[in-house]
């Protein structure tokens, strides 16, 4: 049985009146939850006729108890989910209900549709796309769009995600169980797996609100103050976070002066994260935990803790997982993070990450970049983007940056400034900053203005890691431009 709905119904059982899930107006015990749970999943069942056997269920929802209660719902019929993220173009959402071969798409609806689940209708679409191969044991496929080409489905099992909920209880503690918010989508695996079913594993309560009501109806251009008002005035316990979010929340606590006090952890992950923002996060009261992890290893692989914490390391590995580094320097994460690629070959030991990396004497891991973007530069010298872009990143006039100079003798940046009307001189003194912390064979000699990355047009992925080919490509004329001596 899953471990999580076991979970809710032993706390069901402990605690009926406990809350385990609520939005802005409604609040679900765990026993409500475990009925709601019971309801859907009949619902479900009523349309399996209709439906491929073993075909993916797709899902293409906000943020709300209707997307918990209907992800719980196929993991009690153990029909395999398809989160499709928000933001995904139409040409995407095509690929991946096509790649993965959904018989079903569950969309928001109106009253007397197919489905009321949570209290919320829903449509549901049957779909004609042929089968597709996936291994066995698929419980979630999530689609993740990784920095070239057509995103791919990793398939999971429901076990290897379970076991990284588990492994997080067991690692932070479940008396760190409060009231989740949850800021990401749930339709990314690092929310779904780490917030939603480690809060539920822990007894907590998942406080679930739409995006417009945190200031995130755009995502990748975040109204701050909405943001941080609605994370102070929901009385949230614990946050997920990207490194981009976390910087804005930062810029606006040093600005305008916001404080957390109900905050107690605050995970964050996606990229390198400079260790001056985390001291800075110490200054300003805000516990900050950074990790890693990805989509093949089930959302997390490891973590620091309030029991474990060093700045600059990105925790300790999960209980459940291997780490080594291979001779390369490639992390390796083992034994069976995941099943394969929805429509590839089966995946049997091992993953390759193609992340760089080191574990120290105390066995945390460390993050040296990825391998694919390894910077060679004109003396031969080897640097990792993400390491001078942390630096860089860590100056509150500095919202976005890549870093460039394969090949050249000096890097250079493209830089996208905290503010529009920044001025040059503000910008060229925070580059200057960033540089005095880095040696001078990777120090940032000539820079340019550009507006946000923009999604739309590849610049991000779905979690928000820049896609470098895309955005250089964009600017080739600038990066291919022979230095001047």
């Amino acid at each position: 049985m899953s471990r999580v709905l076991a979970a809710i119904a032993a706390r069901a059982a402990d605690s009926p009146d406990a809350i385990a899930l609520s939005d802005a107006e409604r609040t679900f015990t765990y026993a409500e939850l475990a009925a709601e749970i019971e309801a859907t999943a009949i619902q479900l069942f009523a349309l399996a006729p209709l439906v491929r056997p073993g075909a993916p269920v797709a899902v293409v929802l906000e943020n709300g108890p209707a997307w918990v209660v209907l992800d719980l719902a196929l993991i009690r019929l153990g029909w395999p989910s398809l989160p499709i993220p928000a933001f995904f173009t139409q040409a995407q959402r095509l690929h991946v209900l096509a790649d993965a071969g959904a018989g079903l798409l569950i969309t928001a609806g109106h009253e007397g549709g197919p489905l009321l689940v949570a209290g919320t209708p829903l449509d549901a679409e049957l779909l004609g796309d042929p089968a597709a191969e996936l291994p066995a044991g698929t419980a979630k496929i999530t689609y993740t769009s990784g920095s070239t080409g057509q995103p791919k489905g990793v398939c999971l099992s429901l076990d290897q995600m379970e076991a990284v909920a588990t492994s997080l209880v067991e690692m932070i503690g479940a008396d760190y169980a409060g009231r989740h918010l949850p800021l990401l989508p749930l339709s990314i695996l690092l929310e779904n797996v780490a917030g939603l079913y480690t809060t539920l594993l822990a007894g907590g309560r998942y406080h679930v609100l739409p995006p417009a009501a945190l200031g995130l109806a755009e995502p990748f251009r975040p109204d701050l103050a909405r943001l941080a008002g609605a994370i102070a005035a929901e009385g949230a316990t614990s946050l997920i976070l990207v490194p981009e979010l976390l910087r804005a929340l930062l810029m606006v606590m040093i600005f305008t002066g916001p404080r957390f006090p109900a905050l107690n952890l605050v995970a964050v992950g996606g990229a390198k994260v400079s260790p001056q923002l985390l001291a800075q996060a110490d200054s300003l009261g805000l516990p900050v935990f950074e990790g890693y992890g990805l989509s093949e290893c089930a959302s997390v692989v490891a973590l620091n803790t309030p029991a474990a914490r060093q700045i600059g390391a990105v925790g300790r590995p999960l209980h459940h997982l291997t780490v080594e580094i291979g001779a390369d320097g490639e992390i390796v994460v083992g034994p069976h993070p995941f099943l394969g690629y929805a429509g590839g070959a089966v995946q049997s030991g091992p993953v390759r990450t193609g992340d760089l990396g080191r574990i120290d004497a105390d066995g945390f891991l460390h993050l040296d970049g990825r391998k694919a973007n390894t910077i060679i530069n004109a003396y031969g010298r080897n640097i990792a983007p993400e390491w001078v872009e942390s630096e860089l990143l860590a100056q509150p006039e500095i919202r976005q940056a890549i870093v460039f100079g394969e090949a050249q003798a000096e890097l250079g940046a493209l830089i996208v400034p905290l503010s529009p009307d920044m001025s040059d001189r503000d910008l060229a003194q925070a580059v200057a900053r960033a540089n005095q912390n880095l040696p001078p064979y990777a120090q940032v000699g000539r820079w340019r203005v550009r507006p946000p990355l923009d999604p739309a047009a590849g610049e991000l992925t779905g979690n928000g890691r820049p896609r470098r080919a895309v955005i250089l490509q964009h600017h080739r004329v600038f990066v291919e431009a022979p230095v001047q001596q």
